[in-house]
């Protein structure tokens, strides 16, 4: 019987230890960002400041850098003589 399944999960059924294991993690993350501020205090300020620097993609979405080509009509930039 090749290709055929027999057993195991149904289709879309959560697998248990993944959940249980999102489930401490979450509990984990959510105790360290209770006691963040106090952490940061205690750091020096060039290393507080590498850790913020890691942490802020995580809170801001980064900004792409945007270029092209404009028509400016009537108006000509560059050398007036």
């Amino acid at each position: 019987m090749v290709g055929k399944k027999t057993g195991g999960r149904v289709a879309g059924t959560p697998n248990r230890v993944t959940s249980e294991l999102r489930k401490t993690l979450k509990a984990i993350v959510a105790g360290e960002l209770e006691s963040l501020p106090g952490t940061l205090a205690e750091l020096q300020p060039r290393e507080r400041l590498d850790l913020l620097i890691k942490l802020l993609p995580f809170c801001m979405p980064k900004v792409n850098q945007i270029s092209g080509t404009y028509d400016t009509g009537w108006l000509e930039l560059g050398d007036e003589n």
